[in-house]
């Protein structure tokens, strides 16, 4: 269970900071930090077991039949990137309390960001790979909201979208890679998948399986050609950058990769794709970055540009590449999270992060200028700092890597790329912290309080230290991580500064001096660039998205034309085909089956002919709205008439409850409609949707048919036996709603609140913008003197409280009589519509004390927590229990634990109603206004 609170704490916990800023900034911070903390704490409490060699793990099954489970478990790998996650995500929310200004809302910040928070853990930690996939889709939707948190900027919206579609879909492709994994390997918990790589690498399937896992994991990492959702998301605030950008989601994708190794490694196909697109991303984006003016845009093409690194070398397949790209990653959040920190420091204090703007500030912000100069040599490969370590690894290991028979492939571009890495650090430095001091800068820049540049000093500590003694501090971390994304034993390696006179240390040497030279040579180089084609990403993104819109419009064109009678032609017409193809298929049979069929009472052909009457009115009547309205309830009536002939009063007791409810909540929207609909059919299409409909209808009869006239095993049998023993209850259709199967019913009341929440929305807009002035143009038709009869008025007051004991009685018996919530809650609302039938909307609403919001949300969250209780006793959920006791006076009585979701579903039911009339009225109320503002003006009424 401590591993599950790893995970949910983050969730948990993202509910705190919104309410302890209304106790300050500095309450609000220590809170985030102390959920953050102590998610840390629970994960460090496994760091013995893990070094140990045992892997901590927790398993409840979800959805078994679907092989989704809530699975976690702890191994090197999980311990190291959640590790990361924590322990950069504390530094980022002290960092964030001095960043963010007294305007922003850091409530809303750090609730995001603790969203994100517990979705990446959940990445790192989950065992079943569906769960991962649902952690990695949070990943994206919470990142959504960190990157567009300032939200009045059009950049920030662009880049928000941006990245949402890219990293949308690419879990798109994930899942359905997975979903093959899942298949191929024949489970989908990675503990036991990791043991199976050579059954999926034998698969046929194989390489698509590749493919759409590598999109999910290329479009997370920002992999060329999909790193230009990346760049733009630096309009972010600086935090939200450092965070995301250094130690969480953009290696998302990297774990992904080293997640998967033992499983899809080792064979051309995942060198050749891998290790390629590694390569190129890792110098292209080097490239870019070369020539960025703002500070965040060079540090993002230069995370995009490592994450290239470390894709390369988790591509070439070998536990060496594997060693290193873990290395990399551990100095590579380091040094990155303190860099984009230093970068929002210089924002905040100089008021630019454009670099031509800067210069000189080593004098004037001597703190953050050390701290900056420390990481970005770091970043550069310069010796005794740790990137230098990773870098000349990778570059060991490039020199014995030959693509396509070249050996000279590898060797070359990977020099390249460290050094251009080299040269856009040395331009940082010198161009932001070096060079003469201006004095236009757009403030005077000063290092900033303690609070910020201390999170810097604590990653730049960790750059050092880890440089100059890197197998004391990090050597067993990175052998155990290294050893759980291998799957098996290491081959020997040290990590140490010197490592003689190798390959890879005089390519790291000719890097670092060719960056030093590139820094002098800018000019010309910029020239070249100028040159060259330089496409936009944010172009060639919304170019591609306006392509998309423009074909989807043209098939959607092509087949509908927006009009509902077409679209229901094409699906009654599918639907009538399959069905009569199912019937070929299954060859010609006697119609009729052996089971005798009911006498034709006078009573049952009666309402048939009422049936059938009122459906061939409401044919030549729809255009009425009211009198099809009228109609309609008619055929309800006898609908709950035959219910009820059948012994099902519960269903009964339903629809003639939701046939008063629908019919009084339509009359008052009609209200606002015109009384009529103009005939648009012709009598041809008229003539076919007559024929269409006979056709259907002949074959649903002869289908109802076919089935009543033979004998069919069903499982009423079991409800009816297991009733009162399993569930407590004498009513059977009650507890199969609340018991057996409660989690439909949980579904469908959420359904409703987003059908009621929908209508609120929807109609929220007639009170603004042209929906507004149009209610100012409607002309109400003249009405009765007395709007408000005084005997229905005087006669719905006295039957609302009794109304609500009937109510509460219905709810109580449902479990063993006729009703249940659902029934209660129509009870209740029948009696509240009434009050707004008679005694008009205004008056009722401002008379109402209920918050219908509220209602709705208690009412889903009392049914979810009754169906969570039963967790905690170990049962599956929504599983009810009841017992009997003796209470005095009342003698024995019976308590079902199904009574607190009864309750919810009655909330829930009674809150949507309130919510539709509240809606209604607010509607009504300004027509009402509108309509006498104009009897005045027109001089058509009193003033």
């Amino acid at each position: 269970m401590r591993i599950a609170l790893i995970v949910l704490i983050p969730f948990i916990g993202a509910v705190i900071p919104p309410l302890a800023i209304r106790a300050g900034r500095n309450v609000c911070t220590a809170a985030t930090a102390a959920v953050t903390g102590l998610a840390l704490l629970l994960l460090l409490t496994d760091v013995p077991a893990v070094f140990s060699g045992r892997v901590p793990g927790l398993r409840v099954d979800w959805l078994p039949q679907a092989g989704l489970s809530f699975s976690f478990f702890i191994d090197g790998l999980g311990l190291f990137f959640a590790g990361l996650i924590l322990v950069i995500g504390l530094l980022i929310i002290i960092y964030a309390r001095f960043y963010l200004g007294r305007t922003d809302s850091m409530g809303r910040f750090f609730c995001y960001l603790l969203l994100f928070q517990g979705s990446m853990v959940g990445i790192v930690l989950s065992d079943n790979i569906l769960l991962l996939v649902v952690f990695w889709e949070l990943t994206s939707l919470s990142s959504f909201l960190l990157i567009g948190y300032w939200h009045h900027l059009p950049a920030s919206r662009a880049g928000a979208r941006m990245a949402l579609i890219v990293t949308g879909a690419g879990g798109l492709a994930l899942l359905g890679g997975m979903l093959l994994l899942g298949h191929i390997a024949g489970t989908f918990e990675l503990s036991e998948l990791l043991t199976r790589g050579e059954v999926v690498k034998s698969s046929p399937l194989y390489l698509p399986t590749l493919i759409l896992i590598l999109l999910g994991a290329f479009t997370k990492s920002a992999q060329f050609p999909f790193h230009v959702w990346l760049p733009h998301a630096m309009a972010a605030p600086t935090p939200v950058s450092a965070y995301l950008h250094s130690a969480t989601m953009v290696k998302a994708g990297v774990f992904l990769l080293a997640r998967l190794w033992p499983v899809l490694s080792g064979t051309p196909e995942w060198f050749l794709i891998v290790s390629a697109t590694g390569l190129v991303t890792m110098v292209v984006a080097a490239w870019i970055a070369l020539f960025k003016d703002d500070l965040k845009a060079l540090l993002a093409f230069s995370t995009v540009s490592h994450l290239g690194l470390m894709t390369m070398l988790l591509g070439f397949g070998t536990p060496f590449g594997v060693i290193a790209a873990v290395f990399h990653v551990l100095n590579h959040a380091t040094f990155k999270a303190a860099l984009f920190m230093s970068a929002g420091i210089v924002d905040h204090e100089a008021g630019t992060r454009d670099i031509r703007r800067l210069g000189g500030l080593r004098r004037l912000m001597p703190v953050t200028s050390s701290l900056a100069i420390v990481t970005a040599a770091s970043m550069a490969g310069v010796p005794l700092f740790n990137g230098f370590l990773s870098k000349e690894m990778m570059l060991e290991e490039a020199a014995h890597t030959v693509y396509a028979g070249q050996a000279w492939l590898f060797p070359i571009f990977a020099t390249a790329g460290a050094l251009l890495s080299a040269a856009y650090s040395a331009r940082l430095v010198w161009c932001v912290f070096l060079g003469p001091k201006r004095q236009d800068y757009p403030r005077h820049p000063h290092d900033p309080p303690l609070g910020m540049w201390l999170p810097v000093a604590v990653l730049a500590s960790a750059v050092v230290v880890i440089g100059l003694m890197p197998a004391i501090v990090a050597g067993a971390l990175v052998e155990r991580t290294a050893s759980a994304a291998v799957g098996g034993a290491l081959p020997q390696f040290h990590l140490a500064i010197w490592h003689g006179l190798t390959p890879a240390l005089f390519m790291s040497g000719f890097a670092l001096t060719g960056g030093l030279a590139l820094l002098w040579a800018y000019s010309s180089l910029e020239r070249l660039r100028l040159a060259l084609p330089r496409p936009d990403g944010m172009t060639l993104f919304q170019g591609s998205v306006a392509g998309l819109v423009r074909s989807s419009r043209f098939v959607l064109g092509s087949l509908a034309d927006g009009g509902l009678p077409r679209d229901l032609a094409v699906i009654v017409l599918t639907t009538a085909g399959l069905a009569l193809a199912g019937y070929v298929q299954a060859g010609p049979g006697p119609l009729a089956g052996t089971r005798a069929a009911l006498p034709a009472t006078i009573p049952a052909v009666t309402g048939w002919l009422v049936l059938l009457l009122a459906c061939g009115l409401i044919v030549r009547h729809h255009y009425d709205r009211l009198a099809a309205l009228i109609i309609i309830s008619v055929i309800g009536l006898v609908v709950s008439l035959a219910f009820l002939q059948f012994s099902a009063p519960d269903l009964a007791l339903t629809q003639i409850s939701v046939e008063i409810v629908t019919t009084i909540l339509l009359l008052l929207a009609l209200n606002l409609l015109p009384r009529t609909t103009p005939d648009e059919s012709s009598t041809a299409g008229k003539l076919g949707a007559g024929a269409l409909a006979t056709t259907v209808g002949v074959g649903v009869a002869a289908l109802a048919y076919a089935v009543m006239t033979r004998g069919t095993e069903t499982i009423s049998d079991y409800h009816i036996e297991q009733s009162k023993p399993a569930g407590g209850g004498t009513n059977v259709v009650n507890v199969i709603l609340v018991d057996f199967r409660g989690f439909d019913t949980f579904g469908e009341i959420i359904v409703l609140s987003i059908a009621a929440l929908t209508i609120f929305a929807l109609l929220d807009s007639a009170l603004h913008g042209a929906a507004r002035r149009r209610i100012r143009t409607l002309r109400f038709l003249p009405r009765a003197g007395d709007p408000h009869p005084l005997l229905l008025t005087v006669v719905t007051r006295v039957l609302l409280p009794l109304s609500l004991v009937v109510g509460i009685y219905v709810l109580l018996r449902g479990h063993n009589m006729p009703g249940g919530g659902f029934i209660a809650g129509l009870i209740v609302a029948i009696a509240l519509l009434m009050q707004y039938m008679a005694s008009g909307y205004v008056w009722a609403h401002r008379r109402a004390r209920m918050d219908a919001h509220a209602m709705i949300g208690g009412g889903v969250m009392l049914a979810g927590a009754a169906g969570l209780a039963s967790l905690a006793f170990g049962r599956p959920f929504l599983t009810s229990t009841f017992g009997y006791f003796h209470v005095p006076l009342f003698g024995e009585i019976e308590l079902a634990s199904a009574m607190a979701f009864d309750i919810g579903v009655f909330f829930t039911v009674v809150g949507t109603c309130i919510l539709s009339l509240a809606t209604l009225s607010r509607v009504e109320e300004r027509a009402e206004q509108a309509s006498k503002q104009t009897q005045v003006k027109t001089g058509t009424g009193a003033p």
